[in-house]
């Protein structure tokens, strides 16, 4: 898979006040892709396509240069304390994703250039928290590593926290474009992981991502590199034998990593899950799409926002636990398995 380049590029006036605006401006002229001015990163319009299908396409392959003007970070995941804005938007087209409804009608990509800035307030947020570690999770609201190759902000990111005493960084991805990353001066500071799934999962439901074996041959040379290695198996989701897809998927990754030394190695677990509004915003984009999104078949389970998903009922996510955590006790006996969600 070759790396992203968006068809179409806008820049907030104000972005090129800071260098690395600049310097993005002079590589999309150089490449010969059409820019245009918009006063906003978040008030982007005239995107072109006649339908609404269209546009959205043309949207995911649109980059905006902007500013991050709030610098509050949201509080993350399970898996870190806060979400450090670097982007926002993903080329992908993973059909279960929850960005689908979180960036709404915003489906375009957006980096920001004020990357000091936001490092400033990472810097804030470690001195409120220390002594304690804190974690500052890159890939909340997109696939940071997918467009690091045309920013590097995430490098940036990277030796910001390598020479931080109290921060750490993760992220994670579904693509292999690697290559600039592992001279990083991360000083195991970042937890590098990779986002896998059955090969049901990623055919059906993750078009536009780096394949599976890429994804594996780029964890290796993250691991090659010191980088603490994790992994992401999500959404984990009940196809037709998942049971044996599953298998498949944690003996082909055992097969990959064979030799390595990981001491660090993590697994991240989150069962498939669906809201009201993604349900509507998926079929509407993947009219096609062979998701299962029957609300029947689930249990309603309310958010710690007010907002409710569907998820496997307990029987069924009782099994889905217990058999992946299993698959991994078999093939990775020492690694760490940091949560099932």
């Amino acid at each position: 898979m070759e790396p992203f380049i968006p068809q179409l590029v806008y820049i907030e006036p104000g972005a090129l006040e800071y260098p690395l605006g600049r310097e993005l401006k002079k590589k999309f002229e150089d490449m010969n892709i059409e820019i245009k001015e918009t006063t906003s990163h978040n008030q982007i319009r005239g995107l072109p396509g006649e339908t609404d299908l269209q546009k959205y396409r043309i949207a995911k392959s649109t980059l905006v240069v902007g500013v991050r003007r709030t610098l509050k970070f949201d509080t993350s995941k399970p898996s870190a304390e806060y979400a450090i804005p670097l982007a926002t938007g993903c080329m992908g087209h993973c059909h279960y994703c929850y960005l689908q409804t979180t960036l709404g009608s915003k489906p375009y990509i957006r980096t920001y250039v004020n990357v000091d800035e936001i490092f400033d307030q990472a810097q804030k947020y470690m001195d409120e928290r220390k002594p304690e570690i804190t974690r500052f999770e890159a890939a909340c609201t997109s696939d940071i590593v997918g467009i690091d190759h045309l920013t590097h902000s995430l490098k940036k990111a990277i030796e910001f926290f390598g020479n931080s005493e109290y921060g750490r960084l993760r992220f994670v991805t579904k693509f292999h474009h690697v290559d600039h990353l592992l001279d990083a001066k991360h000083n195991g500071k970042t937890r590098f992981r990779f986002s896998v799934n059955s090969r049901y999962v990623i055919r059906n439901f993750e078009p536009g991502t780096s394949s599976f074996d890429e994804r594996l041959e780029a964890a290796r040379r993250v691991a090659n590199a010191g980088y603490p290695l994790g992994f992401i198996v999500a959404p984990i989701y009940m196809h037709e034998e998942w049971k044996e897809g599953y298998f498949e998927l944690f003996k082909r990754l055992e097969e990959a990593l064979k030799g390595m030394d990981l001491p660090h190695l993590s697994f991240e677990l989150i069962q498939h899950r669906f809201t009201a509004p993604a349900k509507k915003v998926i079929q509407k984009h993947y009219p096609k799409t062979k998701l299962e999104l029957d609300e029947s078949k689930r249990k309603y389970k309310w958010g710690k926002y007010g907002i409710g998903k569907y998820v496997y009922k307990d029987e069924e996510a009782n099994e889905l636990e217990q058999t992946i955590r299993g698959y991994i006790g078999h093939f990775f006996p020492s690694a760490e398995i940091q949560y099932f969600t």
